[in-house]
């Protein structure tokens, strides 16, 4: 693409997304190709493991250098590059130099540290289920990082305008090693030429000493992986994920995009058309806590007055309601927020009052929600989907917790920024607590019969808990995980994780007992009667 070609572009993204100026150093092309080979060799995508965090690593410290090359380096286009019969005064308008962050760098930095605290999850627990939403975190967090931005729209465009900012991160990146090129001849190609000879140095005389020693050929086994069709796949998906992925993290760190200024709202409803939709909401709430708080605060009392209720039709009855409830006040919230008139302090206190009073009833049904939860938890035991959609009623809670603040002032640009990152440490916070482990932990402790079939399909983040059942139930209980081991192989260093780490250590010094001898007809390897 040519600069007059991508100059004639840019308008349909003025004046909140410009683009950086052209660039004068190909340290954005080259801080890309070096995330993108860390990531094809490093990043272990069939589990988590250490190559996650290191790849995180690199792509972030990748970033912020080449985008501070790439600051330091950014011009305007010369209007001489026009072609003839394009009159200057008609000539698209240069991109300004980058304009200046619209977050404080420490923002960028607590988003960053996020990001990576994330991506270290896989580094600490085995659980490939609570890994995926941490590397989705991760992504979100990174996205922030590099982009900033305050408002709902400007945390939409930099979440799903990475593809966009890719493709117009190539041509920017190409340009800037063309002018390097033009500026110092051939030192560009010729550095690529030596690490090319280099890396053929090494491939040739490794390959030599490897069939000339075990030893060493034991010690390039254990670092370098085995190259066969599967592996070479990986390597390329993974190339072509990162690679443009941080070409896109360098394109909006330099020039973000800028959406935070608030647009003049084209209309205001008057204080009856919108207080008397919230007010009813309100006034319904109201009558629902009234009526109902001895049943959504009953707990085990409740059940036990009640003929015919179980804890499971107790917790179950009414529990996604709930949580649908909540989710849907908090549009009522935003909306209305939105859309309610604030000329007068009538109508100011109006929307505190009522507001405010939508987010303290919505609270006490999140508190009723999670109490029922907890019952249910009590009742059958902890699963993964219990606690994580305990930690997700947690979360809800602190964020009309978070509304409520932001109506004392009726202006809260940080609230959007909050809620994300509320989130994800509330996501962070489940990781902190090792839920696999925490599952199998209180299980076992509970006076009831406890399910070795489900214990048995938890990660080996449980084999400490776990190991503590006598046998024939302990047995049982890892025999998942001793097969998954198997299956799996030794990890490399790269694919390294302490939670599989402790299970094997803890298995060489208690080692596994087969426990088919022990399978009978009545299933006593997978049910097994606590004692209290």
């Amino acid at each position: 693409m040519s600069p007059v070609h991508s100059m004639a572009r840019q308008p349909v993204f003025s004046p909140q997304w410009p683009g950086p100026g052209r660039i004068e150093t190909p340290a954005v092309l080259i801080a890309a190709a070096v995330a993108g080979l860390v990531a094809a060799i490093a990043v272990p995508w069939d589990r988590p493991g250490v190559g996650w965090l290191i790849t995180g690593l690199v792509a972030a410290g990748a970033t912020v250098a080449a985008v501070t090359r790439a600051r330091r380096t950014a011009t305007t286009l010369p209007t001489s590059h026009l072609p003839a019969s394009i009159p200057a005064a008609a000539a698209p308008t240069p991109a300004a130099p980058p304009p200046a962050l619209p977050a404080a760098a420490w923002v960028r930095l607590l988003w960053t540290t996020l990001a990576l605290a994330l991506l270290a999850v896989g580094t600490m627990r085995a659980a490939g289920w609570l890994f995926v939403w941490c590397v989705l975190g991760a992504l979100i967090a990174g996205t922030q990082a590099v982009g900033g931005g305050r408002s709902v729209l400007s945390m939409v465009v930099n979440a799903f305008g990475f593809p966009l900012a890719a493709a117009r991160a190539l041509p920017w990146s190409i340009g800037g090693v063309a002018s390097a090129k033009d500026r110092s001849g051939r030192t560009v190609v010729r550095t690529a030429a030596a690490v090319a000879v280099g890396i053929a140095l090494l491939v040739v005389f490794g390959a030599l000493l490897a069939g000339a020693d075990a030893a060493f050929e034991a010690v390039l086994s254990n670092v370098l992986p085995t190259v066969d069709g599967v592996t070479v796949f990986r390597w390329i998906v993974l190339f072509g994920l990162v690679a443009p992925g941080t070409l896109a993290a360098c394109f909006l760190a330099a020039a973000p995009p800028n959406f935070d200024t608030e647009s003049r709202r084209r209309f205001a409803l008057r204080r009856i058309e919108w207080a008397l939709p919230v007010g009813l909401v309100v006034a319904l709430f109201a009558v629902f806590v009234a009526v109902q708080a001895t049943v959504l605060f009953g707990g085990r009392d409740h059940v036990l007055r009640t003929a015919n209720l179980t804890y499971a039709e107790y917790a179950r009855s009414g529990f996604w309601q709930l949580l649908v409830v909540t989710a849907l006040t908090l549009v009522v919230l935003a909306v209305a927020a939105r859309v309610a008139a604030r000329e007068t302090a009538a109508d100011r206190i109006w929307l505190r009052v009522l507001l405010g009073a939508l987010a303290g009833l919505t609270l006490v049904i999140v508190a009723s929600a999670m109490s029922r939860m907890w019952a249910y938890e009590q009742a059958y035991g902890f699963t993964r989907l219990r606690l994580l959609v305990s930690a997700c009623e947690l979360w809800l809670g602190v964020l009309f917790v978070l509304v409520l603040a932001a109506g004392v002032t009726l202006k809260a640009p940080w609230l959007p920024r909050a809620v994300v990152a509320t989130g994800l440490l509330t996501l962070l916070g489940l990781a902190a607590l090792n839920p696999d482990r925490f599952i199998a932990e209180r299980n076992i402790a509970r006076s009831a019969p406890l399910d070795i079939a489900y214990l048995s399909g938890l990660s080996a983040d449980a084999a400490p808990a776990l190991d503590r059942l006598p046998e024939p139930q302990r047995s049982c209980a890892l025999r998942h995980i001793v097969e998954a081991n198997q299956q799996r192989g030794a990890d490399s260093w790269w694919q390294w994780n302490l939670g599989r780490w402790q299970a094997d250590e803890l298995l060489r010094r208690h080692p596994y007992v087969d426990p088919d001898p022990f399978v009978v007809g009545d299933g006593t390897c997978w049910r097994y009667e606590n004692t209290p």
